[in-house]
C-alpha cells in the first residue's frame, strides 16, 4: 500500500451487537483458537486452511453499503478442529450449509467472528455455504480516519454510486466470511451482479459477462493463484475497460493480460500514468522473476484513499495515478500478494520491498540511483526509527517499514553486487511463492544465498535500534 502519511489517530472502537440469525445455535463452550498473529491476535483460526472461495454477490444499489449474496469455502485443516470460526463483521447471516446439510452457527459482530458448530479433522474437506444479507459491517483503519474494507462512494450530481474493496490489513472481513490473515491464501471465483449501465471487476481474469434477470449483468472472474484475502480486489462502478497488449512476462514466458477500469469523467492526464504499465511489468519482473498471475492492470477511483495492491488489478487513487505509485503497487504482486506474510509485524517484507522497486525503476530510466538512496537515508534520519520487526499496529505503515526496509535491501545489494542481488530477489519469490514468510526467514535465505556477510549486514538493518551507516 502507498499510504499519503505514516502517522495519524486511531479511529474509534467498533459499536456492535451480537445478532443470532435463523438456525443459530446458543454459545457454546467450545472455542477456537486463533492464528496468533503479533499485531492482531485475535484474527483467523489456526489450524484452518481455505482452499477456495466461491463469491455469488448482488450490488444491487452500487455507492450503499447494502450486499448481498452467498460465499462457499473450501475448506481443509491442519489439525482437528472442534468448529469453523471465521472472521466477519456483517451483513447479517441468514443460512448457513456443511456439505450441503444446514448446520448450527453463531454470528456474533462484537467479536467479529461466524462459529460454525462443525468439526473437522486433518485429512478431511468440507464445502461451507454462508448466505447473507444488508449492511457490511464497519472496521476503522489503524491509522487514517477512513473504514477499511467495502467502500461506499454515494452519488452525486457528478457521479454515479460506486463500490471498491480497500481491506489491508482486515477489512475483507467487514463484508465477507472469512479466515482474515494472510498466512491462509486462497483462490477465488468471484460473480458479481450490478443494475444495468454498470460493470464489477474483480481480482483473477475475466471468465464472463452475461445478462441477469431484470436488466442487469453478472461478471465472473477466476483468481487461479493463491492470494491474502485483504488483496481481493471488487469495484462496481460505470467504468469504461480499456484493453492494451498483453505483455510476455508470465511464469513460462506467459503472455499477462492487460486491462484497466476508469470512471468516465477524469481529469486530463489521469490516464497517462497506466500506458506505461507494460514498461513496468518487463522491468520488475527482469529483477524479481516472472509476474506471477494471468492478469493485471489498475482500477481508477476518485476517493482521496491511499493506493492498494488488490491483487491482480491495483486500486489507484485519482490523486496517485502517477508512475512512481503504479512501480510500488505493482511490486506488491510479487510481495504482499504472491509471497505473503506470515505475520504482520513483518509487514516491511511487503512495504521496504515494493519502496525497493521504485529505485530499481528508477534507475531503469536513467536516474541517479545513489541520489534516491541518499534521499531516503535523509528522511529516515529525520523520522523516529526501530528495528524493522513492528511492535504495535501504529508502526506498521510507518517510514520504517518502507524507507528503512528498502535501505535494508540496499545494504544487502551493495555487498554482493548487482548480478547475486538479482538472482537473491528471484529466489526469495521462487521459494516462498505460497509460503508465508517471516523475517527469519529472509535472514536464513540470505545466508544459504548470498553468505555471512550478507546477512549480517541485513541483520544489522533488521535488529539495531538505531539507524545504522548509509550503505554505500
Amino acid at each position: 500500500m502507498s499510504r499519503p502519511s505514516f502517522c495519524a489517530s486511531l479511529c474509534a472502537a467498533l459499536l456492535s451487537v451480537l445478532l443470532v440469525g435463523a438456525g443459530a445455535q446458543p454459545a457454546s463452550p467450545v472455542t477456537a483458537q486463533s492464528i496468533g498473529d503479533s499485531i492482531y491476535p485475535r484474527l483467523g483460526q489456526a489450524g484452518l486452511d481455505v482452499r477456495h472461495y466461491a463469491l455469488d454477490l448482488n450490488v444491487d444499489r452500487p455507492g450503499t453499503s447494502e450486499l448481498s449474496g452467498v460465499v462457499t469455502l473450501t475448506v481443509g485443516a491442519t489439525r482437528p478442529l472442534p468448529l469453523l470460526s471465521l472472521d466477519f463483521l456483517g451483513p447479517a447471516v441468514a443460512a448457513v450449509t456443511w456439505n450441503g446439510q444446514p448446520a448450527p452457527y453463531r454470528q456474533d459482530r462484537a467479536a467479529g467472528k461466524l462459529s460454525i458448530q462443525r468439526s473437522l479433522r486433518p485429512g478431511e474437506q468440507a464445502t461451507v455455504t454462508v448466505r447473507f444479507a444488508g449492511t457490511v459491517g464497519r472496521r476503522p483503519d489503524p491509522e487514517l480516519p477512513l473504514d477499511v474494507g467495502w467502500q461506499a462512494v454515494a452519488a452525486d450530481g457528478k457521479r454515479p454510486g460506486a463500490n471498491f474493496t480497500l481491506s489491508e490489513p482486515d477489512g475483507t472481513r467487514t463484508f465477507l466470511p472469512v479466515n482474515d490473515h494472510p498466512s491462509d491464501p486462497a483462490t477465488f471465483t468471484t460473480r458479481v451482479t450490478v443494475p444495468a449501465g454498470y460493470v464489477a471487476a474483480a481480482s483473477g481474469v475475466q471468465v464472463l459477462a452475461q445478462a441477469a434477470p431484470g436488466g442487469g449483468q453478472t461478471f465472473t472472474f477466476e483468481q487461479a493463484q493463491p492470494i491474502p484475502t485483504y488483496a481481493l480486489a471488487l469495484h462496481v462502478n460505470r467504468f469504461e475497460r480499456q484493453d492494451s497488449p498483453a505483455v510476455p512476462v508470465g511464469v513460462g514466458g506467459a503472455a499477462v493480460a492487460r486491462r484497466d477500469y476508469f470512471p468516465s469523467d477524469l481529469p486530463d492526464g489521469t490516464r497517462d500514468a497506466y500506458t506505461r504499465t507494460g514498461e513496468v511489468l518487463t522491468v520488475l519482473s527482469g529483477w524479481f522473476g516472472p509476474f506471477p498471475f494471468g492478469a493485471y492492470g489498475s482500477a481508477v477511483v476518485t476517493p482521496g484513499i491511499p493506493a492498494l495492491e488488490t491483487a491482480t488489478l491495483s486500486t489507484m487513487p485519482v490523486r496517485a495515478s502517477n508512475v512512481r505509485v503504479l512501480v510500488h503497487e505493482t511490486a506488491h504482486q510479487w510481495f504482499g500478494d504472491r509471497v505473503v506474510l506470515g505475520d504482520w509485524a513483518d509487514v516491511w517484507l511487503n512495504e521496504g520491498f515494493a519502496t525497493y522497486a521504485e529505485l530499481l525503476w528508477a534507475q531503469a530510466q536513467g536516474e541517479d540511483g545513489a541520489a534516491i538512496v541518499r534521499g531516503w537515508y535523509d528522511r529516515a534520519g529525520r523520522s523516529p526509527t526501530r528495528p524493522l520487526v513492528a511492535a504495535s499496529e501504529r508502526q506498521l505503515f510507518d517510514t520504517t517499514s518502507y524507507i528503512r526496509g528498502a535501505l535494508a535491501l540496499q545494504a544487502v545489494r551493495v555487498t554482493v553486487g548487482d548480478a547475486a542481488f538479482q538472482a537473491y530477489l528471484r529466489g526469495w519469490v521462487a521459494a516462498f511463492s505460497d509460503r508465508p514468510a517471516r523475517t527469519a526467514d529472509l535472514l536464513a535465505h540470505t545466508r544459504r544465498q548470498l553468505g555471512a556477510d550478507a546477512e549480517a549486514a541485513l541483520r544489522l538493518w533488521t535488529e539495531s535500534p538505531t539507524l545504522p551507516p548509509l550503505p554505500e
